[in-house]
């Protein structure tokens, strides 16, 4: 049986894509409660480092996550990911200062910093080389359906019972995430016993430079997410949407059924050309968000945010394995996933800084991110093809 004919769909990739499904559902259903809790805590004015603070110990402990993900093995950095947020849900109805959530904040965001990274290198793992993209296309659709459902439920939960009963369910979530990881194989096949002299980093550790077209084109691309993250739970109330979650539900409904078509064009037609389409479409949807004027027109937006957003990510993630050596891919999605999380942190202060309760100042802080984003095409366009590192399949 060919390798294009043969079923992707084995157990232990089943097994990954409902713990992803579980453990992005645990963060996210909290995303669109937060402002307003730290608002009644007295913090209104920290609300961009709500995702800012999240995504900083996120970006810091990728190295750590990408050398740990290709020599203690991929399920065991998973774990440690998923433990974070079930830890963290507990905590959060304790440390109920300003100063206890934002370094809640601070620890939480140690969870995406650990499992992403070794998720992707397990599905590479996992995968023929030239179905890459439509794995990735199809774990994204699990991942991206507990971003969806996630705020939703978070809002509801709120809503019905409490914020600390939100809490709650998230570390039920992370702990059914990690029951999953429990019943995984691991496919690093050299992998060595945990010692503290792994935690000891040198430069070649930190930063994969095959990698680094993949790494400019997310932190360009996720500015704009940051942001989002940030103000349109407050942009979605003074439009008339009640449920803060409902953006983030349309924009990830809108990229399911996408991610899997773009990963398979990916594969056939190459990364490049597919992330150029998703730029363009990305940059508009900004634009979009930015001109809305009811709670309509800003559905439409988010809907095409998805499906930009539903393009980019597993191109992304297969032109990320694409670039990198057999042997480094942990180091390689570590070095995307740190531009990742240092651009939605980024995206996190800019909105924040502009913000400061002002709606007025919202479409401007989407027609930066749009700008962002063109910088984005702009470099695939001309500057990265003039590299000498490529791929033979590109």
């Amino acid at each position: 049986m060919s390798e294009e004919s043969e079923s992707i769909y084995s157990l232990q990739f089943v097994l990954v894509c409902l713990s992803s499904f579980l453990f992005s559902a645990s963060f996210n259903m909290l995303i669109p409660e937060l402002p307003s809790y730290l608002t009644s805590l007295g913090g209104a004015e920290y609300k961009g480092l709500i995702i800012a603070l999240f995504t900083l110990t996120a970006g810091i402990s990728r190295p750590f996550s990408g050398k740990l993900t290709d020599t203690v093995g991929r399920i065991p950095v998973m774990a440690i990911g998923s433990l974070v947020c079930f830890f963290c849900g507990f905590l959060y109805p304790i440390l109920t200062t300003i100063a206890g959530f934002l370094f809640l904040r601070l620890i939480h965001g140690f969870s995406t910093g650990f499992k992403p990274t070794a998720t992707a290198a397990y599905v590479a793992d996992l995968i023929p080389l030239n179905r890459w993209g439509e794995a990735m296309g199809i774990h994204g659709i699990f991942f991206s359906t507990g971003m969806a459902i996630g705020p939703a439920i978070g809002s509801w939960i709120t809503s019905h019972f409490s914020i600390n009963i939100l809490f709650y369910c998230s570390s039920f979530f992370a702990l059914l995430s990690i029951v999953i990881l429990m019943n995984m194989k691991e496919t690093l096949s050299a992998k060595e016993r945990f010692q503290f002299g792994h935690l000891k980093l040198n430069r070649k550790d930190i930063i994969d430079p095959r990698a680094l077209p993949a790494a400019i084109v997310t932190f360009l691309t996720y500015i704009s997410y940051g942001s989002i993250l940030t103000v349109i739970s407050d942009w979605s109330k003074h439009l008339g949407v009640t449920n803060k979650g409902l953006f983030f539900m349309v924009f990830t409904l809108a990229s399911l059924i996408i991610r899997f078509l773009a990963g398979k064009a990916s594969d056939r037609y190459g990364r490049v050309i597919i992330l150029k389409v998703s730029i363009v479409l990305l940059s508009l949807s900004l634009l979009f968000i930015a001109f809305a004027n009811s709670a309509f027109s800003l559905m439409m937006a988010s809907a095409l945010y998805g499906v930009s957003t539903g393009m980019l990510s597993p191109g992304i993630s297969a032109w990320t394995v694409d670039l990198s050596h057999p042997k480094e891919r942990g180091k390689a999605m570590a070095t995307m996933y740190i531009a990742l999380e240092a651009g939605i942190g980024l995206g996190a202060l800019l909105a924040g800084w502009l913000f400061i309760n002002d709606l007025q100042m919202i479409p401007l802080i989407f027609y930066c991110c749009a700008a962002f984003a063109i910088t984005a095409l702009l470099y695939l366009q001309f500057i990265y093809p003039n590299r000498k590192l490529l791929t033979e399949n590109l």
